[in-house]
């Protein structure tokens, strides 16, 4: 017999409690790749065209030109390319108010790229807590599966008059499948949320970077127009 039809037989042997909390770790389990696969798909996107975006942000084109560009599309922009669209908006709104000092202007287009900043972390955060969630619970999700199995085997082990290791056996066996089932969940879980948890880190740490020099290239233009 192979091991897996060894692992399934057994979970077919297994108490009603103990299947549940081997499917319910399943579940998980598939729902958690899920979230791994879909969100190291989004957070390479995003370091991706947030690379794009800085090379012809820093290419020397004209900004106005690259605001209008990423106006006519400003629908489908995350990232860098939504900080820089949001700044330069409020940056542009705010020059034409009459009577506007410099510090005005500049504090008001540094408090939108920190707002646009902050949504823009929190949608590469997203469904991250449930894989941190994942991770802490599994094992004891598939420790509770193990104790009630042979909590079971033991009880049933001392209704009869002469035990025996075979007698016990297949039912401790049943029981730890839950707690590898456990461990099986929470690994990659728990893997995927600190490599993600990393790569959100650094965008966001790039997101800041660039709002900063961003916002340093309009306090220079609004200088220079106030001098005039």
């Amino acid at each position: 017999m192979s091991a897996e039809i060894s692992i399934l037989d057994l979970f077919l042997q297994a108490s009603l409690l103990v299947k549940l909390v081997m499917l319910i770790l399943l579940g998980m389990s598939v729902l958690s790749w899920a979230v791994i696969l879909k969100r190291s798909k989004i957070l390479n996107n995003a370091a991706s065209n947030a690379h794009h975006f800085e090379e012809k942000f820093w290419s020397g084109v004209d900004l106005a030109q690259l605001y209008h560009e990423v106006k006519a599309r400003k629908k489908n922009i995350t990232g860098s390319e939504q900080i820089f669209y949001s700044g330069f908006t409020e940056f542009a709104r705010l020059r034409r108010t009459k009577g506007a000092s410099a510090d005005y202007v500049m504090e008001g287009a540094g408090r939108s790229m920190r707002v646009t900043m902050s949504k823009e972390v929190e949608e590469l955060e997203n469904q991250l807590p449930f894989l941190a969630t994942v991770g802490s619970i599994s094992p004891y999700i598939g420790l509770f599966g193990t104790v009630w199995g042979i909590m079971t085997s033991f009880i049933a082990l001392g209704q009869v008059k002469q035990a025996t290791l075979a007698m016990v056996a297949p039912g401790i066996a049943e029981a730890l499948i839950a707690t590898a089932m456990g461990l099986f969940a929470a690994i990659p879980a728990v893997m995927a949320y600190n490599r993600l948890s990393n790569q959100v880190s650094k965008l966001e740490h790039n997101y800041a970077t660039f709002a900063e020099e961003f916002h340093s290239i309009l306090h220079r233009q609004v200088m220079t127009e106030h001098k005039d």
